[in-house]
């Protein structure tokens, strides 16, 4: 990235369509200004801020660990700190992610399908899986895709 060119930073957005069906899109976060986070700092690039009500916490998942299908308990930004994890949508996607890459869990409202209601994770390899979890306590969008674009 040259210097005056805003960031494009991907994530995955797992959201659940008009049928109550999970899914995965790649999206990217494009919405950045070029300011001082507190003078007489240099500017840097500065995503949208949320202050929305927010949960901040770090989980493990031991080496092994798979949640059986559910959905994530509020919409939340997953941020992998160290290791590997997987998200499987009821589309049949599996995406795998470590660290550097980041998930938007906003599956809420789906419907139970051959087994299937939200999403199936767990950790990848032969290593816990450290993840930072940031939780909204604004409700889920319905069928938005890359809302934070």
């Amino acid at each position: 990235m040259s210097p005056g060119e805003k960031p494009r930073i991907p994530y995955w957005h797992l959201w659940t369509d008009e049928q109550g069906v999970s899914h995965q899109t790649r999206c990217a976060l494009t919405e950045f200004d070029l300011k001082t986070m507190q003078a007489p700092a240099d500017p840097q690039w500065q995503g949208q801020r949320t202050t929305d009500g927010m949960t901040v916490m770090v989980t493990v998942q031991p080496i092994g660990w798979v949640g059986t299908w559910h959905e994530n308990p509020k919409p939340q930004w997953i941020i992998p700190l160290s290791g590997r994890w997987f998200v499987e949508s009821m589309d049949g996607q599996r995406v795998e992610m470590g660290p550097g890459e980041i998930s938007f869990g906003e599956d809420q409202n789906t419907v139970e399908t051959d087994g299937r209601k939200g999403h199936r994770s767990g950790t990848v390899g032969e290593v816990a899986a450290v993840l930072m979890v940031v939780q909204f306590a604004t409700p889920p969008t319905v069928a938005s895709p890359c809302r934070f674009a």
